[in-house]
């Protein structure tokens, strides 16, 4: 008897035939737009699976001071993020009337309840537990609350700034990260100065700007 394993091809190494099983419309019929709505939103899940991932990194290499893989890591963020936003301009070739069509048969649920984007949400600075009110007990909810127990993005670009050789308060690097960060006068000379003489530290600020951007476009 052969041992040899089939050979790896493109519909088994990306699960292909499993991915395209889990559209299961609920409309009777089914409503023709209901396949729309659920495979844009089980791609925005993907891609907030992805912007976890480089988020991760991103602040593993922050931490060192690796401004160039940080640039890098955080630039794929900003790309993805357009992505998400033009994302948009599909969902809405789809009337209100099309929608209402297959809207009751999903009861309460509601992109409220992605956990995912809580979670991206915690990362990205916010610490309002209330927003885990809308998930389901559970896994989800702890991965928020753990999310909301770490430090955020922002934080570890604090530390990438003391690996840079700036000093930021030791009272803002060792804060409680379980409360959200209130911006201070000390750190912001810190970044002022920091900005104006570090070329490297200026750009990797600026992509921050360009990240806060499509986030509040994402919005």
């Amino acid at each position: 008897m052969s041992n040899t394993q089939p050979a790896i091809t493109y519909t088994s190494y990306l699960k292909i035939e499993e991915i395209l099983q889990l559209q299961q419309p609920l409309s009777d019929g089914p409503e023709h737009d209901e396949l729309l709505f659920i495979i844009i939103h089980q791609s925005y899940e993907l891609w907030f699976k992805s912007i976890h991932h480089e988020i991760a990194r991103a602040q593993v290499v922050l931490e060192t001071g690796d401004t160039h893989t940080a640039l890098g890591l955080l630039g794929r963020v900003r790309t993805i993020m357009k992505v998400l936003v033009s994302q948009v301009d599909i969902l809405e070739t789809m009337t209100p009337l099309q929608f209402n069509s297959f809207r009751d048969r999903l009861e309460a649920a509601s992109g409220f309840q992605s956990a995912q984007f809580r979670e991206l949400e915690a990362v990205f600075g916010r610490r309002d537990t209330g927003m885990i009110d809308h998930l389901p007990t559970g896994d989800q909810r702890d991965r928020v609350s753990a999310a909301m127990n770490r430090r955020s993005l922002w934080d570890s670009v604090l530390k990438y700034l003391v690996a840079r050789g700036h000093q930021v308060p030791d009272a803002t690097i060792n804060r409680d990260m379980t409360i959200e960060y209130v911006a201070n006068k000390d750190v912001q000379r810190v970044i002022a100065n920091a900005y104006r003489s570090d070329p490297e530290t200026a750009l990797l600020l600026e992509r921050l700007v360009d990240i806060d951007e499509g986030l509040q476009e994402w919005r």
